[in-house]
């Protein structure tokens, strides 16, 4: 067995976070001793390699701008037309229902990624940087040292068996989880959700499903079909999603119970659930059976971990520690807040202070950003097949998303411990209205007889909206972010009474348990919310 001599940092898996971290580190210590080991030999394949094509503002703007890959996204990628629903249950006429959406893109930029160009190019870039990069790894063994000790790690690589020593050790192994299941770190978040999914070689153009030119003519340019595509119903979401590659990514993603995986667990069992939820998927896809590019199916998806930073000097980031939940595609934004942290934290100890306290400090933003994100979808699959409260907490939750996490991502001040501090009461009133409105959310639905009206709900029509959206990429000071924060908090408090009012006149007896009520809102949602 060859010994290498002891690196800096050791990253145990090379796809989109492992790769993203080393690339982060480089750019912020040129002379960082870096090893990437990969399982999988590159070139990847492309098209179906992995899922989480789908970016948000976060992570968009991390792979944009944090690692400076707007050029590459901009020619090898789908500029995304924003999310979009469709409560469309059984239903054939796409104009006969309700459409959550915006007529015109947002002004942050967002994107369509195929999985496996971008981690080709990802491959490309940490090699042209100097950094090892060991594609048809496979780690056999991890011995975590303690203190000073040195972290060990037994590979094989290119028929090779050998032994890296390094002061950090970073987990982006994805499920495999090397370090999680090592240290039995594992937790039940109790999120159960099953997802399958498959890539077909061919554009599934959702706008020419309906023969409506006025329908068509809504969105500018007519391109629906660059938008993450939801087709919702009781209990579940389908996706349709283009990659740059020329093929389309459909997924099922559902609550265990109500729809069980053995009746979708493989492509011929998927297709018939097709036929029944959303024929008009099903209808696209039995035409193209022939174009079927691979088959995948995941039971209990989400899952959390009860440690990702060390003082020891190990981390996990990515699916390597922590996964909520397909919908609104937050995969990649927790990926760049853990990216992070790491690099704080690698920053640190190379100064010679002390990681320990701050590793347990980070780990608890980021599980603060993990739980709240986690409410939006725990227990909240029961209402996706009604548009009118679904609609209703997509802005809600997009407005919390927006105006909290992406505030301070896009300042960069994720690790700005005293600005934290000085915002903890602002970011418990929000994190604690998000709490309450998800309960509140889930009794409207329990409650709720709203119609599935033909009618499109635009976002972009909603000014605040949009001028939030615009406003990510403002350059603000300590002071003016503060002043920020504490309007988007005060935005959300006005928005929760205006959804209750709301609510309260369809169903007067609802119980809307410590939410505000309406004084003078203003806050205006659509004129129709179903």
């Amino acid at each position: 067995m060859t010994t290498d001599a002891q690196h800096d940092v050791v990253i145990l898996g090379g796809g989109l976070a492992g790769l993203c971290l080393a690339l982060q580190l480089r750019q912020k210590f040129v002379d960082l001793d870096i090893v990437v080991l990969e399982r999988n030999m590159h070139p990847l394949p492309l098209a179906a390699h992995k899922v989480g094509e789908s970016k948000v503002e976060i992570g968009a703007h991390y792979l944009a701008d944090t690692l400076g890959l707007r050029e590459h996204l901009d020619s090898a990628h789908i500029r995304k037309f924003g999310f979009r629903f469709f409560w469309s249950d059984q239903r054939y006429d796409l104009d006969g229902v309700t459409e959550l959406g915006v007529s015109h893109v947002l002004p942050t930029p967002t994107w369509q990624i195929d999985r496996g160009i971008l981690e080709n190019h990802l491959g490309q870039l940490v090699r042209e940087r100097g950094i090892r990069f060991l594609d048809g790894s496979v780690v056999r063994g991890i011995e975590l040292g303690q203190g000073e000790a040195a972290h060990i790690v037994d590979v094989t690589t290119a028929g090779e068996e050998r032994r890296l020593s390094a002061r950090w050790v970073v987990d982006a192994s994805g499920r495999a989880g090397l370090i999680r299941r090592k240290l039995d770190l594992n937790e039940d978040n109790g999120h159960d959700g099953n997802a399958v999914w498959f890539r077909i070689d061919d554009l599934l153009s959702i706008d020419e499903w309906c023969e409506d030119k006025a329908w068509g003519q809504r969105c500018d340019p007519p391109e629906r079909w660059r938008s993450t595509n939801h087709l919702c119903g009781p209990g579940y979401w389908v996706w349709l999603i283009p990659l740059g590659s020329g093929a389309h990514s459909v997924g099922i993603v559902c609550d265990a119970n109500q729809h069980p995986l053995k009746g979708m667990n493989t492509f011929e069992r998927a297709l018939e659930w097709l036929h029944e939820h959303q024929p008009l998927v099903a209808r696209a896809c039995e035409a193209r059976r022939d174009k079927l590019m691979d088959f995948k199916f995941l039971r209990n998806y989400s899952y959390g971990c009860k440690q990702v930073f060390s003082g020891d000097r190990w981390a996990l980031t990515g699916e390597a520690g922590v996964f909520l939940d397909p919908f609104y595609s937050p995969g990649t934004d927790f990926i760049a807040i853990s990216n992070t942290y790491i690099c704080e934290l690698i920053g640190l100890d190379r100064a010679g202070k002390s990681v320990a306290p701050y590793a347990r400090l980070f780990e608890q933003f980021y599980f603060s950003f993990y739980s709240n994100t986690l409410g939006m979808y725990r227990g909240q699959y029961g209402l996706f097949g009604d548009a009118e409260v679904m609609s209703n907490k997509v802005l809600w939750d997009y407005t919390y998303y927006w105006g909290v996490l992406c505030q301070l991502v896009f300042q960069n001040r994720l690790a700005d411990v005293a600005l934290l501090g000085a915002l903890q009461s602002d970011l418990a009133e929000a994190a604690q209205l998000n709490l309450d409105m998800q309960a509140f959310f889930r009794r409207w639905g329990e409650r709720s007889q709203s119609p599935n009206e033909a009618v499109m709900l635009n976002q972009n029509e909603l000014g605040w909206f949009v001028d939030m959206n615009r406003g990510l990429h403002d350059v603000l000071d300590e002071a003016a972010l503060r002043e920020r924060m504490h309007a988007n908090v005060g935005l959300m408090r006005d928005l929760a009474a205006t959804m209750v009012a709301r609510a309260r006149a369809a169903c007067p007896s609802l119980d809307v348990g410590p939410l505000p009520s309406l004084a003078s809102s203003t806050t205006p949602l659509f004129a129709s919310a179903a």
